[in-house]
């Protein structure tokens, strides 16, 4: 197998670890209007990080910081680039290109093997300070993911300043640079974290929407490579204006069964929602705290409201839960879980409470500042299907 046969598939299975389960959350869906102001209530931001394994060898090794740095195969052999610096990309190297290719453009390259193990803890780390914006989070791979911000801009007030304030976390407790894009789909958000590369930040709003995005070449789509490309300069088609211009009937001619697809991007439609892995049977509870805290006081009474909150919950769902788990992030981000599971159900939000502070003591929270604590219930089963024989009475 070839170099980039090995790589792929550890990025993909690196990605596939990513995906978490979250709780039962609608995605908000917005109606479309006229073209370029649509779906003005979605806030989209894509994260995308700066040539992400070269990047985090240079962090890592402070001497190579500055210099071209290649990621992949050795020059000499059949290898393929994973990732390139930014000072490397300067001679013309890009990623998925010959390694022997990337020596002639930069000879004076230094070839770096993958570290995987390293990209993919920091990988979690990303994922997961992502997820203390919005439950809402869609990683595309190791390096990069969506969120949705919609319901959720809280004190921010606007989706540019969450984007703002993920990328100094992001480089705060990773050491990495960051671009963003703020769109009101994922279409726009993606072109958009691409504009002002590296460290850069772009806004969408919905009235900008035309102004950016005709102008654009036709190659900066999402799916048109350089063979599609080539076929549309043969036609004329060079912008996303010209590419608007064009009935359905005739892109369906140039695309087959995508034409609708690319009928709608150009004129800025895009209303995929985020994708999570998996919906899980659960219902949970969490709070971000403005500033950390280490007062067990405070952290009772956080874990009492918890509590309430959460059973008032699950009384929404006529189903009873068997598994409770407590969440604690700590201020450097570090994320730990601790579980307990019972034969019959919890009983009230007494008995939660009770439950959350035994698995609170096998915490170091109260001798650690932590920045967020949640409690979940999993395990749901229909209360209905549970038997009366239970030993302990049903909650609900």
């Amino acid at each position: 197998m070839n170099y980039l046969g090995k790589i792929l598939p550890a990025c993909a299975s690196f990605a596939r670890e990513l995906f978490l389960s979250t709780s039962d959350l609608a995605i908000m869906r917005a109606s479309s209007g006229r073209a370029g102001v649509m779906q003005e209530s979605r806030k989209i931001i894509h994260i995308d990080m700066d040539a992400f394994f070269a990047s985090v060898e240079q962090r890592d090794n402070p001497t190579l910081v500055g210099k071209p740095v290649i990621v992949g195969g050795r020059p000499g052999g059949r290898g393929v680039v994973a990732a390139a610096s930014y000072e490397a990309r300067a001679y013309g190297v890009r990623s998925a290109m010959a390694s022997s290719r990337a020596y002639s453009l930069c000879p004076h390259a230094i070839f770096l093997k993958p570290r995987f193990s390293v990209y993919k803890h920091v990988s979690r780390t990303i994922m997961g300070i992502l997820r203390e914006y919005s439950p809402l989070v869609e990683p595309l791979s190791v390096d990069e993911a969506f969120l949705d911000v919609t319901n959720y801009i809280g004190k921010y007030r606007y989706a540019s300043r969450i984007a703002k304030h993920i990328k100094a976390t992001i480089k705060k407790h990773t050491g990495l640079n960051s671009s963003a894009g703020v769109a009101p789909n994922k279409f726009l958000a993606k072109i958009a974290s691409d504009m002002n590369k590296p460290n850069g930040l772009c806004v969408i709003t919905p009235e900008q929407v035309d102004d950016f995005l005709l102008p654009l070449e036709v190659r900066r789509i999402p799916g048109i490579g350089s063979v599609t490309e080539a076929k549309l300069l043969r036609k004329g088609i060079t912008k996303v204006s010209h590419l608007r211009a064009k009935e359905l009937s005739e892109l369906e001619q140039l695309f087959g069964s995508r034409a609708l697809w690319f009928y709608n991007i150009c004129r800025g439609i895009d209303e995929r929602e985020i994708k999570l892995s998996r919906i899980a049977k659960s219902v949970s509870v969490e709070r971000t705290f403005p500033e950390d805290i280490t007062d067990r006081a405070v952290i009772d009474q956080k874990l009492t409201d918890l509590s309430e909150e959460l059973v008032e919950r699950l009384s929404k769902k006529s189903e009873v839960a068997r598994t409770l788990t407590l969440k604690v992030t700590y201020s450097d981000f570090q994320k730990i879980t601790r579980s307990k599971t019972f034969q019959g159900s919890f009983q009230d939000s007494e008995h939660v409470y009770q439950l959350s502070q035994e698995l609170l003591f096998d915490t170091e929270a109260g001798s650690r500042p932590i920045r967020l604590l949640g409690l979940g219930f999993s395990g749901l089963e229909n209360n209905e299907q549970i038997q009366t024989t239970s030993q302990l009475p049903l909650f609900f």
